[in-house]
């Protein structure tokens, strides 16, 4: 398994030019933005050479970001998880599923039970959907995001079999958002 680590201020500059070099799928920052967001998260992993970065945050991050709210209209805990990122020369190592793994253990051990994420739909991601849909995530909505040019499909993966009771939606059907 690979290994992961909470980056360190030396590592910003690297996963900032990471996360830039995939922003078609994610979203461009700046080193301002990335700090934010790093500093607003639940769990932020890399690898020691940062060719890799997983950014989640929960319910109580101030994240100012159409899908997150979605999911926080949603439910009252959850971990979203906003990008994982794996550089072109690393990829088929087993990184983006570490870094799942990793989320999921993190989650037990913090009785989180709804994993949240987003995939594009358009412009279309299909190895994501691939990979996801090997995960167990289920998709549960969409929405059309005409500010950045994308629809996306929201996608959950329960990490217990017990109920959230706290869901306000229970009969999870899927809903459309309009931002």
């Amino acid at each position: 398994m690979p290994t992961l680590l909470a980056p360190g201020p030396a590592d910003m500059a690297a996963l900032l030019a990471l996360n830039n070099a995939h922003a078609r799928e994610t979203s461009l920052l700046d080193r301002d933005g990335l700090s934010a967001l790093v500093t607003a998260a639940w769990r932020v992993r890399t690898t020691p050479n940062a060719d890799g970065l997983c950014i989640a945050l929960d319910q109580a991050a101030a994240y100012d970001n159409p899908n997150f709210a979605w999911f926080r209209n949603r439910h009252a805990r959850f971990v979203y998880v906003d990008r994982i990122i794996v550089a072109e020369a690393a990829r088929g190592q087993g990184l983006a599923r570490a870094f799942y793994e990793d989320l999921f253990d993190a989650m037990r051990a913090d009785d989180q039970r709804v994993l949240c994420c987003e995939i594009n739909r358009e412009p279309p991601n299909p190895g994501s959907d691939r990979f996801h849909a090997a995960l167990g995530f289920k998709e549960v909505g969409e929405a059309r995001l005409v500010d950045r040019g994308k629809t996306v499909r929201y996608l959950e993966r329960r990490i217990s079999s017990r109920p959230v009771p706290e869901d306000p939606i229970p009969d999870g059907k899927r809903r459309r958002f309009q931002p």
